[in-house]
């Protein structure tokens, strides 16, 4: 078995797995050999290997062999420094030789995509204050707020900016300790360390660091152990003027289950929202993007109008978007014919029609709150007067209207209400709708809004 072929095995388990799980587990494991039907591969931790061979064994195996690997087993050999005696004795991992290493390699953090850098990184209006507070924090220098904290939705490029903020200081210092890694991972390495009995270990790693960067951290919500931990580490880190960069889906203050403490400190530094993108935006990046296939493949060509028609109908994910110009490419280069919008909308039929309306609860409670000038704490919060009440109404109509969420999945997402609350308020708006022309506009702009 070759590289090449465990490359061929990763593609297909990522598919398989989900870009959250492949990020996690299946992208950092190293393949080093295949001997008698063994396949050994480097992990930074016991723990890791124990976990991804407990629960992505199977699926790793029956990648393999389905990509031309004959193997009958697996078997996960610990690489770093700091592996314990203890965990070379636990089941089905090794400990491999110790290698002296240089400070960044005792870090071990998530594996760095050399492809997200901010080169690579389109600006525009929704996202040009992250943009450029990120690439004040890659500077370095005295540290001027702290914590810089990204939020937004998915594919709207929060782990983009925190790669490429970790690209450009260790560009300005080799020497640098920047260790960035998801919250799931935080939490599993704290898990670990406590059970190892590690947790010296575990609290010099994490507050020696120059730069911490914890990518989802709305995942530590309601692990109170997790919450502990972090907020030490927190506190210690900003004692020693050390720079933190955060990113979670939701601002701090409306991440539910999450300490109020915690909350404070998150919102103590600069808190930086990137919003959906806009039509040029979307149409920026495909066209860089199509710029770099082009590189690749010189002969392909892209009619008029083929990105101009992608950037208007795919809006919901950046992901999506790059996902299916890929696809395009890949297509002509098979067939070795121009991209026509014909050709495109038969090859994106799927995409499309994924695509199309397809709205969620938190981008509807967004834009309802910023029409009526309201936070989203408020809407979800328990607050019953009626210029806070009638506009989550309508954040909940429009939820039940253009999204597929049950009443009740609506309901966790207003702060845990009942359902019957979610349908009393659905009804209101249609009651009130047909007498209130105000509010019929009212609707009828956001419902613009939304589909744009």
């Amino acid at each position: 078995m070759t590289n090449e072929t465990w490359g061929k095995a990763r593609e297909a388990l990522q598919a398989e797995v989900g870009p959250n799980n492949y990020r996690n587990w299946i992208e950092p494991l190293e393949f080093a050999d295949l001997e008698q039907g063994v396949a050994r591969f480097l992990v930074p931790t016991s723990f890791m290997g124990n976990w991804v061979e407990r629960n992505f064994g199977a699926k790793i195996l029956q990648a393999m062999n389905e990509n031309g690997a004959k193997v009958t087993r697996l078997s996960f050999v610990v690489s770093q420094p700091a592996a314990s005696a203890k965990a070379a004795s636990a089941p089905g991992v090794e400990q491999a030789p110790r290698r002296s290493s240089g400070r960044a390699e005792d870090l071990p953090g998530a594996p760095l995509d050399p492809r997200l850098t901010f080169d690579r990184f389109v600006v525009g209006k929704p996202n040009q204050l992250a943009h450029a507070a990120a690439r004040r924090v890659a500077e370095g220098g005295p540290v001027t707020f702290n914590p810089l904290f990204l939020y937004g939705g998915v594919g709207l490029g929060k782990t983009h900016l925190m790669h490429a903020i970790a690209w450009e200081m260790k560009a300005r210092d080799p020497s640098a300790r920047v260790l960035y890694l998801s919250a799931e991972q935080f939490m599993y390495r704290f898990v670990q360390a406590l059970r190892d009995k590690q947790m010296m270990d575990f609290k010099h790693l994490f507050r020696s660091v120059d730069v911490l960067m914890v990518d989802d951290v709305q995942f530590i919500a309601g692990k109170d152990s997790t919450q502990e931990e972090f907020f030490h580490t927190f506190n210690a880190l900003v004692d020693q003027n050390k720079q933190i960069v955060i990113s979670a889906d939701r601002a701090p203050g409306e991440i539910k289950d999450l300490e109020d403490r915690i909350k404070s400190r998150l919102q103590s530094g600069l808190v930086v929202d990137l919003h959906p993108t806009d039509y040029e935006l979307r149409l920026g990046i495909l066209q860089t993007k199509a710029e770099a296939y082009r590189e690749q493949y010189p002969d392909l060509v892209i009619a008029d109008g083929v990105l101009e028609f992608l950037a208007h109908r795919i809006t919901t994910n950046v992901r999506v978007l790059e996902g299916a110009l890929m696809r395009l490419f890949a297509f002509a280069s098979l067939v070795g014919q121009e991209i026509t919008l014909e050709k495109a909308q038969d090859a994106l039929s799927d995409i499309l029609r994924a695509s199309d309306r397809k709205v969620s609860v938190e981008e509807i409670q967004r834009k309802v709150a910023e029409h009526y000038n309201i936070r989203i704490s408020d809407m979800v919060g328990p607050k019953r007067q009626r210029s806070i009440a009638r506009p989550r109404q309508v954040a909940m109509y429009l939820s039940k209207t253009m999204t597929t969420r049950s009443l009740p999945d609506i309901g966790r997402r207003f702060g845990g209400r009942d359902h019957t609350t979610v349908m009393h308020g659905v009804r209101r708006i249609e009651e009130l709708q047909a007498k209130d022309p105000q509010l019929a506009d009212d609707l009828e702009m956001l419902r613009r809004i939304l589909e744009a």
